[in-house]
């Protein structure tokens, strides 16, 4: 199966692009699935167009989606539909209806409260309302949903948000998070698309099934406060995955950089115990606020495929000359026990002390706005599964939240 890593960075940068600066969340992932069902309904320019889009061809596009529905993962419920007004369709949109994974629900055109019944079932109860309003004039929905609530392998600690360092723009807030000693991995690294930049690596406690190991991994990337939210999302992307392989690409040494204090990070040095070979040791603690956010995306007029995906499928219903609207609704919420986040995109037509050394730590502060990619991985013995690499919603933080009353509780007393 060709990989999904690179396509769906890029279809992640124009979504993000018309969400635009400010604070949201999205699904790329869920964008694109509904555009990769779709595409076998295409020929001609539509089906360039969402060639373009999802960035590959047609037939592997929707054998890639087929992939991920045949084998849910445990962490990440996902589902697909699509419903047509009865009366309408015939042979083009049966034999369509056939290339589209079982997995996918078919059928008569619901009502809306059958559809918001079907985002809230699909969604963990996390999103209660479909995107969408039902008119007399709908005669096709396509509809995807994903959802995810986790809980961290190791907790975060809370501490004073003055942690964060002077220059924090987030002055206001009381208390942020802090990574706990193990189980995290944070990192500086230099990247082409944002510069240097801070990392910080989440991951959830793992499920074991039959098939291996699944789990999620949370990746939050914070650049120079000048960079542009697209540049510092690309890298996010990119560094996101490489993180679920065990990777750090870019990765600086501390020993590299001048100490004190920068715009992202706090750098010392100072005299310790340590195993280090060489008697230099590197230590990484990064601070990041709690965020949650709720998010709606207009996904047509915006050159995002959703027209061409849901004409293609209308010449299947008959109905060359479909109106498209098309929408997103997401939300996700991040604390210091764990991270759950939904998203419905819909679319209608209508019609461990050995000898002393020296350790640096690096402070990375999470002091202004960040991006954040959350990624699923799915390890096996014998490989990894469709899953595994495949980055499944991201978030640009721009506005921070205090610790809940459940963040605050100690381990074991959270609810």
């Amino acid at each position: 199966m060709t990989s999904l890593h690179e396509p769906l960075a890029r279809y992640a940068e124009r979504l993000h692009a018309v969400a635009g600066p400010g604070h949201h969340v999205a699904s790329p992932l869920g964008a694109w699935l509904l555009l990769a069902l779709c595409g076998p309904a295409a020929t001609g320019t539509e089906a360039d167009e969402l060639a373009g889009m999802l960035g590959m061809d047609l037939p592997t596009a929707a054998a890639t989606a087929a992939a991920l529905l045949a084998e849910p993962h445990p962490l990440v419920p996902a589902a697909t539909a699509v419903w047509h007004r009865p009366g309408y369709g015939g042979s083009g949109l049966a034999d369509w209806q056939a290339t589209l994974p079982p997995q996918t629900r078919t059928g008569p055109l619901p009502d809306q409260a059958a559809l918001d019944e079907w985002a809230r079932e699909h969604t963990l109860g996390l999103i209660d309302r479909f995107p969408l309003r039902l008119t007399p004039a709908v005669v096709l929905a396509l509809a995807s949903a994903l959802a995810t609530r986790i809980s961290w392998a190791e907790p975060f600690d809370v501490v004073p948000a003055a942690d964060l360092g002077p220059a924090s723009r987030w002055a206001g807030l009381n208390r942020v998070l802090r990574s706990p000693r193990h189980g995290h991995r944070s990192w500086i690294a230099a990247t082409e698309q944002a510069g240097e930049v801070i990392v910080h690596v989440a991951p959830a406690r793992p499920e074991r099934t039959e098939a291996g190991e699944a789990g999620l991994t949370v990746v939050s990337v914070a650049a120079g406060p000048e960079v542009p939210p697209g540049e510092v999302l690309a890298a996010a992307y990119r560094l996101a995955v490489a993180a679920v392989a065990g990777g750090e690409p870019g990765r600086r040494s501390l020993f590299d950089l001048p100490l004190g204090e920068t715009a992202l990070w706090s750098l010392r040095e100072e005299r310790v115990p340590t195993h280090a070979r060489d008697g230099r040791e590197e230590r990484h603690a990064a601070l990041l606020p709690c965020w949650s956010a709720r998010s709606e995306h207009r996904l047509t007029g915006v050159g995002l495929g959703f027209e061409a995906a849901v004409r293609a499928v209308g010449r299947r219903l008959g109905e060359a000359g479909l109106e498209v609207t098309a929408q997103q609704a997401a939300m996700a919420r991040f604390g210091r026990y764990g991270f759950e986040a939904a998203a419905v995109t819909a679319a209608f037509g209508l019609v461990s002390l050995p000898p002393e050394g020296v350790a640096r730590t690096a402070e990375l502060q999470f002091s202004h706005p960040y991006a954040v990619v959350a990624v699923a991985t799915d390890e096996r013995p014998d490989g990894t599964g469709p899953w595994h690499g495949v980055p499944v919603f991201s978030a640009w933080v721009a506005e921070p939240e205090e610790p809940s009353a459940a963040d605050l509780a100690e381990p074991g007393q959270a609810g």
